[in-house]
Order: C-alpha cells, then structure tokens, then sequence
C-alpha cells in the first residue's frame, strides 16, 4: 500500500520513510504545502501522514484542500504542536487521528495500518476470497488454513487485486501501490510477481487472469 509522508524537517522524514518501507509500505515524500498539495491533486494514496507546520503551505491549508476536492484518503495528522485547540481543529478539518512528536515507531506504524484498513475494507483486517484469506494487519495468508508462504511484494499485489477482486488492475496501478517514487520498477517485475502468485494459488482454484492490453483480473469468487 502506498504512502505519502509530508514532512519538512530531513531527518526524521528520511527516518520515517525508511521504517515505512521496512513495513512493506510503498512510500513517497513531500518537503513542504505545496509539494504536497500539487501530489495530492494528481496521485492517490492509502494514507497521507501530515505534518502541520509546514513551509509554503501550512499542514491545515493542504488538508482543507484535500478535503474540499473530495478525496477520502485517511489522514494521520502528525506535529509538535499539542494544544488542544489544534487537535480540534485538526480533526474538524478532516483529519482521521493525530500524533503528537516525540512518537514511537511502532505506534506510528500500527496506527497507519489501522487507518489503511479502515479505509479500504471498513475496518477488518481480513480479506478473503474462497479459500483464501489475507490479514492485512499481521501481513499473513492461509490457503485452505494453511500458511501461504508469500514475499512482500507478492503479498502486496495480492492485496490490491484481492481489494479490487472482479476488477481490471494494469501494471501502473499495481506498480504504484508497490513503489515510491524514488524506487526503480523493473519492467517485468510486476509479471513475475503475478506469475509466482498463480503458481501458489492455481491448484486452489485461485485465478488471476491476463486480460491482454489491460491488466490482471482476479476471477470473484463463485
């Protein structure tokens, strides 16, 4: 899944960005509002984590934006600031929780999955398809109860087409729930990833299909 971190200060976006992807989030970052505001406008991601006091463009402005172009994204409002003036208003304007620096790692990390998955599949975190099963919040999946032994990446683009099940996904869409924008993206990583995948859930009678010219399609589940 991916993310944005809109962070000005170097260090610690640098740090947040590297134990994100350490998770298995795919991960861009914007330095100061506006950045933020032109990405938010032309991309789409799972989770924005927000700082407030940002340069060009004040945190509150980039979410009030956000929210007024009708954009759903979950938000987790991270700053120093901890009046509760702020965090009122913070939430008024949209914003889905809030962080207070310092933070634990760990802590960020589990609430930027809780609020992905309420996001995308109305707060459980399991995601099944026959005799499949994806806890997206433990990363694990069973085959017929069995553990499924699966890499991240292979997990991840399980996960988007288990999201998007009976729906066309192209490459694109897969690669950019997969990588940030500083990632390389082989141009056959995506098929060997799909191609792997098939190969672990045929004999369960798991289908991905190649819809030639457009993508991959997982076949809903009779």
């Amino acid at each position: 899944m991916r993310i944005l971190i809109v962070e000005d200060d170097p260090v610690l976006a640098d740090g947040l960005t590297r134990s994100l992807r350490q998770a298995d989030f795919a991960v861009d970052c914007a330095h100061d509002g506006e950045e933020a505001d032109h990405v938010l406008t032309a991309q789409t991601y799972d989770l924005v984590i927000l700082d407030l006091g940002l340069p060009k463009l004040d945190g509150f402005d980039v979410l009030k934006r956000l929210r007024r172009r009708g954009a759903t994204v979950p938000v987790l409002v991270l700053t120093a600031r901890d009046a509760l003036a702020d965090r009122v208003k913070g939430l008024d304007l949209g914003a889905d929780d809030y962080l207070t620096k310092p933070f634990d790692l760990p802590e960020l990390e589990a609430r930027a999955r809780a609020l992905i998955r309420r996001g995308q599949s109305g707060g459980s975190s399991l995601l099944t398809h026959g005799p499949l099963t994806l806890d997206t919040s433990g990363r694990r999946a069973t085959l017929h109860g069995v553990p499924l032994e699966l890499s991240a990446r292979e997990f991840g683009v399980l996960e988007v087409l288990m999201l998007r099940s009976g729906r066309v996904v192209n490459k694109d869409q897969l690669a950019e729930r997969l990588y940030g924008w500083d990632e390389e993206v082989g141009t056959n990583a995506i098929e060997v990833y799909v191609h792997r995948l098939r190969k672990k859930l045929e004999s369960a009678g798991v289908a991905i299909r190649t819809i030639r010219g457009l993508g991959y399609l997982l076949e809903k589940d009779a």
